[in-house]
């Protein structure tokens, strides 16, 4: 609907896979969205579709069999997911962070041995960091990791954890030194396999975000090679996830483009065919100006989103844009979807239609990957640290 040229070119290559993206959305996935939502089933099949068509290597580098797209390519395959089916997007964006992870902070024997098979999708799953009483304060989580020999020990609970029950492979971020001072040179960072003393105690159901298992997992005396630990060296567990996390909101930007772009879609078509007092209700002042509004929030926005990949492409401090783009894109989000279930009135309530299944996903884009509160504090935080009086 809005032009993306001015806001960076696709390479032949880039925009080939845009294009088969879309093809397989409109075909396999569009058709099918309700019926999943609705029944809040896992969609096996279309996740075997996303493994062919190498979405679980999306960001993973070609040299470990990825595709190796650049996070500005990737935020635009994510807004163009999202703006279908959001809940698809979260099946590869935890994998892809704990993929991440492995690539920025692993070792290459690490890298060579997991890699690969993330990339296929082989294996599949996420990030495990959040707790019970530990979420946006990583260092407060008391999951233990104790050294035994060649192996380490893990107790504790994870919950909240995307994929946790189709995953078979996490980055467990744990505590192996619970007294360090300052907390975060006490934390470590693991692939885990799911295996013995690994457990998932429950499914949690949510409001949206439907069709995309939320879990609780259990690490009763679970061991674990210590081969295992991501970089061989301890102490590194807290950067490693706040690295990959970075990516992670750039994805939830991505994904917050991509709803307020449907229900901005979805409202520009019904204005033009829903007549109230003789004329088409898009003629009315009132819808114009919810219009209006929603095109610009989803074009803001987008540009934000576009600006925190280049800078994570670059390899630069991406913090606060990363941050910006998250808070901002979210929110628009949000506020869009609301906009469209008032321009749909009655039939924006009924889950006949999609718009109701936006209202209902867009609020998980301002808590997950970090609230849009410690967004603000991030972003003003950077902001006086890049700016010395």
């Amino acid at each position: 609907m809005l032009n993306h040229s001015s806001a960076f070119k696709l390479s032949d290559e880039d925009a080939l896979i845009l294009d088969s993206i879309e093809k397989w959305l409109e075909r396999d996935v569009q058709p099918h969205v309700l019926k999943f939502d609705h029944a809040d089933e896992y969609p096996h099949e279309i996740v075997e579709q996303m493994k062919e068509l190498g979405l679980f290597g999306a960001t993973i580098p070609a040299e470990y069999g990825g595709l190796g797209l650049t996070a500005t390519t990737y935020a635009r395959v994510i807004e163009r997911i999202s703006t279908t089916w959001m809940a698809l997007s979260g099946i590869i964006n935890s994998h892809l962070i704990m993929a991440a992870c492995v690539t920025r902070a692993g070792t290459e024997e690490q890298r060579q041995a997991y890699l690969p098979r993330f990339a296929t999708g082989e294996i599949r799953g996420g990030l495990a960091l959040t707790e019970p009483d530990a979420g946006t304060d990583l260092q407060g989580i008391r999951t233990r990791a104790t050294k035994d020999g060649d192996h380490y020990v893990v107790n504790g609970t994870k919950t909240w954890i995307t994929n946790g029950i189709e995953g078979t492979c996490f980055a467990l971020l744990v505590k192996t030194d619970p007294e360090a001072n300052p907390r975060h040179k006490g934390m470590s960072m693991f692939i885990a396999e799911k295996g013995e003393g690994f457990a998932v105690s429950r499914k949690l159901e949510k409001m949206g975000y439907k069709s995309i298992d939320s879990a609780e997992l259990i690490f009763d005396n679970y061991r674990i090679p210590a081969d295992r630990l991501i970089g061989l060296a301890e102490g590194r567990g807290l950067q490693t996830a706040l690295g990959g996390l970075e990516l992670g909101r750039i994805n939830v930007a991505a994904r917050g483009c991509g709803l307020a772009q449907a229900a901005l879609q979805d409202s520009v078509k019904y204005a033009q065919l829903r007549k109230t007092f003789g004329k088409p209700i898009g003629e009315h002042q009132a819808i114009q100006l919810k219009l209006g509004e929603m095109a610009t929030r989803v074009q803001a926005a987008r540009l934000l989103t576009y600006d925190a990949a280049r800078a994570y492409d670059t390899g630069e401090r991406c913090d606060m844009e990363a941050g910006m783009a998250k808070y901002f894109a979210s929110e628009a989000a949000v506020e869009n979807s609301l906009e469209a279930m008032r321009i749909h009135g009655g039939y924006g309530y009924s889950k006949e239609f999609h718009i109701e299944r936006y209202y209902r996903d867009s609020p998980l884009m301002c808590i997950g990957e970090g609230t849009n509160e410690m967004q603000r504090i991030i972003i003003a935080k950077q902001l006086i640290e890049r700016n010395p009086a």
